[in-house]
C-alpha cells in the first residue's frame, strides 16, 4: 500500500470577499496517488493568522470547515494541514476578508448633567477583535461636531469624557470604529445617537456702572455684577479689567467696586462667575471723559553752566484753577521742591536729573511728562601721560597714550594732537586713550591733548608731552689686545662696541670656562668701552664675549674670543737656569775627575792602586752602560743604574782620591703649556757628585 501526496489545497467558499454576516466555509482538498484502491486515514488541521481553529479526520479527501455568519474577526490568513498514515504536507495560504464591521453600541453615564460637568461615555464593538480604534462625536446644535479618537490595542471597547461647556443645553453623541487590515482601513457604521440633557447651574451674570459708564474725571463709579445661582456652594464672582483681577467674592450673588473715575478707568470689563468646571462671563464697555489736560512743565533752559540760574514752570492748557506742584524724579521716590506752578534756583552739577510738575482738580492728580536738566562744571586742564609711565618708546613699537581730565561734567570730548596734526578724537567720561603705532627715529613732533564739554568756557589744553624714541641695539663685537696669546702678569685691553643703539648702553664682558662669569660691566654714553685688565693670571684663561643693552630691554650678545694666558719669558729663563747649571756643574765635575785620575797614575807610589781603582771603576761603567743603560742621542745623559743603586754612605774617608762617586736623580716635570713649549715624558738626569769631607 503505496500512497503520495500530490498536493493540498485550500479553498474558501463563496468567496474569500465575504459580507458581514454572510455564511463562509473553509474547504481543504486533498490530492493523493495510490498504488492500489485501499482505504486511508487523513487527519485535516485548518489555522487562521497561525492558530487552529478546526480539526477533523477522514477517509475522504475533502474537509470543510462551516461558519454560518461571517464577522470582521474571520478576517485573516487561512492554512490546511493534512497528515496520513505518517505523512504529512500543508498548503498555502490564503486569505479571507469579511468586508463591514459590527455596528457599535454606545452608552452614556448619565442622562441629565449641569453645565461645568463631565459626560462619560463607553463604546463598544461586542463581536470585533482588537486592536481596534474608536472614534467618538458631541454634536451641538448649529456646530461643528467635536470629535476625540482612542486606540484599544487589546480590548473591544473604549471609554471617554466630554466636558460640559456654557452654553451647551442639550447635547448629541455618537461613535464608531475602524481596524486595519492588510494596510487598509476599514470603519464600521456610526452607532446609534445619545441625547443628553444640560441644566445651567447659575444664569449668566448681569453687569452694570452706576450712575453711567459714561462719565467725567473725578467722579465716582461703582461697578455691580450679579447672578442667579441653583446652589450657593463653590461659587465665585470676579470683576477683571485688561486681565487685571479688581475684585472678586465667594459664595455671594452680587459684587461691589467703586473708584474716582480718571482717564485710565476707560475701557472693557468684564465679570466672571465661575462654579466648579462651568463659567459664564459679561462685558461692559465704560467710557470717562477728561476733567483737564495733562500739566506742561517748561524750562528756561535744558543746559547750563553751574551757578547759573534755572526757572521751571508749570501750567495747563485752557485750565487754572488746579493745585500745582513740582519735583524732582528719584528712583526712591520723587522729591517735592516747591507747591507751585513756578521755581527758580541756582543750579549746581548734582542738580542734573529729570524733573516734573503734578497738577490736581477734585482729587485727580495728573503729571507731566519729564523734562531732563543738565547741569555743566568746566573741565580741568587735562593731564596727557604715556600708559606705561616713562615718555619714551621703543623704536617699533606702539606708543598709547591717555589724556585725562579731574574736574569736568562727562561726557567729555578729547582731541588728541601729533604737533599740529588732529590724530583722534574721543567722547568719554573722564579720559580717553590713543595709539600711536607709526613711529619714526627722528620725528621731533610733540603730542597734546584737548578736553571739552558742553561748558561755555571751551576747551583745555594740556601741556605738550615730547616722548624720546629708543633705538634698539644692533651688532655686538669684542676684541683684546693682545689677541689669542697673553703672557701671565701682562696687561690686555678689551674693546666692546656696537651699531647703533640710543644712550646710555649697558655693556657687560663675561668669562666662560666651565661656568659663565660677569667679569666687568659698566653703563656710557657712547657705543663702545675700553676695559684695561692690568694683570692677567692663569685662571683668566677661557673664552670671552660681551653683551649690550639699553632702555629698548633687548639684549645683544657678541661673537666669543679665547684668551690663553701663558708663562712669562722671564720665568721660562729661571727654569732653565735651574734645570742647566746643575747638568754643566755636574759634566765640569766629571771633567775634572777624570783628568785628575789620569795624572795620578803617573805617581809611582800611587800606581797599583790607582790602577785597580780605575780598572774597577771602568769596569763598572761599562758593565752598566752595556746592560741597564739607555743612550740618548744628542742628550748627553747617562742613567747607571747599578751605582745608582749603590748606598751613599759607602768607602767614606779623608782621602779625596779614595771617594766613592754618588749618583743623584733629577726628575723635571713637564711645565704648564701656556708658560713654556711642551715637552714629553720625563727626563732623567744623573750627577757625579763628588762627596767631600767638608
Amino acid at each position: 500500500q503505496v500512497f503520495t501526496f500530490n498536493a493540498v489545497e485550500i479553498q474558501v467558499q463563496p468567496s474569500v470577499r465575504v459580507n458581514n454576516g454572510a455564511p463562509m466555509s473553509i474547504v481543504c482538498h486533498a490530492d493523493i496517488s495510490k498504488s492500489t484502491n485501499f482505504q486511508l486515514k487523513h487527519n485535516f488541521t485548518i489555522f487562521k493568522d497561525g492558530k487552529l481553529v478546526f480539526t477533523t479526520v477522514s477517509d475522504k479527501g475533502d474537509a470543510q470547515y462551516e461558519i454560518p455568519m461571517a464577522r470582521s474577526s474571520d478576517t485573516g490568513d487561512y492554512e490546511c494541514t493534512v497528515e496520513a498514515d505518517g505523512k504529512t504536507k500543508s498548503s498555502n495560504s490564503l486569505h479571507v476578508w469579511v468586508i463591514g464591521m459590527t455596528k457599535p453600541i454606545l452608552t452614556a453615564e448619565k442622562k441629565e448633567v449641569l453645565e461645568g460637568e463631565v459626560v462619560k461615555l463607553r463604546c463598544e464593538l461586542p463581536e470585533e477583535e482588537p486592536p481596534l480604534y474608536f472614534f467618538f462625536r458631541k454634536i451641538k446644535m448649529n456646530s461643528t461636531p467635536k470629535e476625540k479618537h482612542v486606540f484599544e490595542p487589546y480590548r473591544n471597547f473604549s471609554v471617554v469624557e466630554f466636558s460640559v461647556e456654557e452654553g451647551d443645553n442639550i447635547l448629541q453623541f455618537d461613535c464608531f470604529g475602524r481596524r486595519n487590515v492588510k494596510l487598509e482601513f476599514e470603519s464600521s457604521e456610526h452607532s446609534n445617537k445619545t441625547l443628553v440633557t444640560v441644566r445651567e447651574p447659575f444664569i449668566k451674570p448681569t453687569l452694570i456702572a452706576k450712575p453711567s459708564s459714561n462719565v467725567t474725571e473725578g467722579d465716582r463709579i461703582q461697578f455691580e455684577c450679579s447672578t442667579v445661582v441653583a446652589r450657593m456652594r463653590n461659587i465665585e464672582i470676579i470683576l477683571q479689567k485688561n486681565r487685571t483681577i479688581l475684585k472678586s467674592v465667594r459664595d455671594e450673588k452680587l459684587l461691589k467696586h467703586s473708584v474716582v473715575a480718571t482717564l485710565e478707568h476707560s475701557g472693557e470689563y468684564l465679570c466672571k462667575v465661575e462654579q466648579g468646571r462651568a463659567s459664564k462671563t459679561t462685558k461692559l464697555n465704560v467710557a470717562v471723559s477728561e476733567l483737564f489736560p495733562k500739566p506742561i512743565l517748561a524750562a528756561s533752559m535744558s543746559t547750563l553752566d553751574e551757578n547759573k540760574e534755572l526757572t521751571l514752570s508749570c501750567s495747563i492748557s485752557g485750565f487754572r484753577k488746579a493745585n500745582f506742584a513740582i519735583l524732582r524724579k528719584n528712583s526712591t521716590g520723587d522729591i517735592l521742591l516747591k507747591n507751585s506752578r513756578n521755581l527758580t534756583m541756582r543750579v549746581n552739577v548734582n542738580d542734573t536729573g529729570s524733573y516734573i510738575c503734578k497738577a490736581e482738580v477734585k482729587g485727580i492728580v495728573k503729571e507731566s511728562k519729564p523734562v531732563k536738566i543738565n547741569v555743566y562744571a568746566p573741565v580741568s586742564k587735562p593731564t596727557l601721560s604715556v600708559v606705561s609711565g616713562l615718555p619714551e618708546v621703543v623704536l617699533g613699537k606702539p606708543l598709547w597714550l591717555i589724556c585725562h581730565s579731574v574736574m569736568g561734567t562727562p561726557p567729555i570730548t578729547f582731541t588728541f594732537y601729533k604737533g599740529n596734526e588732529v590724530k583722534k578724537i574721543v567722547t568719554n567720561d573722564t579720559y580717553a586713550t590713543f595709539l600711536d603705532e607709526n613711529i619714526q627715529q627722528n620725528d621731533e613732533r610733540g603730542y597734546k591733548c584737548e578736553a571739552r564739554n558742553k561748558h561755555s568756557s571751551g576747551m583745555e589744553t594740556s601741556n605738550i608731552l615730547n616722548v624720546t624714541v629708543i633705538v634698539p641695539i644692533e651688532n655686538a663685537s669684542l676684541g683684546s689686545i693682545p689677541f689669542g696669546e697673553v703672557e701671565d702678569g701682562s696687561e690686555t685691553i678689551f674693546l666692546c662696541s656696537v651699531n647703533g643703539g640710543s644712550w646710555p648702553i649697558h655693556f657687560r664682558i663675561f668669562r666662560k670656562t666651565d661656568r659663565e662669569i660677569l667679569v666687568y660691566e659698566k653703563s656710557e654714553n657712547a657705543d663702545r668701552i675700553v676695559w684695561h685688565k692690568e694683570t692677567m693670571k692663569r685662571q683668566d684663561t677661557g673664552t670671552y664675549y660681551c653683551m649690550a643693552s639699553n632702555r629698548a630691554n633687548v639684549d645683544v650678545k657678541s661673537h666669543t674670543i679665547t684668551i690663553s694666558v701663558i708663562l712669562a719669558a722671564w720665568k721660562k729663563g729661571i727654569i732653565a737656569a735651574f734645570v742647566l747649571i746643575p747638568i754643566a756643574g755636574a759634566v765640569t765635575l766629571a771633567l775634572w775627575w777624570f783628568f785628575h785620575k789620569k795624572k795620578k797614575a803617573k805617581g809611582p807610589a800611587m800606581e797599583m792602586s790607582g790602577s785597580a781603582l780605575a780598572t774597577n771603576l771602568t769596569s763598572g761603567k761599562m758593565t752598566g752602560q752595556h746592560n741597564d743603560g739607555d743612550y740618548y742621542s744628542g742628550s748627553g745623559y747617562i742613567e747607571d743604574s747599578e751605582n745608582h743603586m749603590k748606598p751613599t754612605d759607602e768607602s767614606k774617608g779623608p782621602d779625596l782620591e779614595s771617594d766613592e762617586v754618588e749618583y743623584t736623580e733629577v726628575e723635571v716635570s713637564t711645565l704648564d703649556p701656556h708658560r713654556a713649549p711642551v715637552q714629553k715624558g720625563t727626563e732623567t738626569v744623573y750627577s757625579e757628585i763628588r762627596k767631600a769631607n767638608n
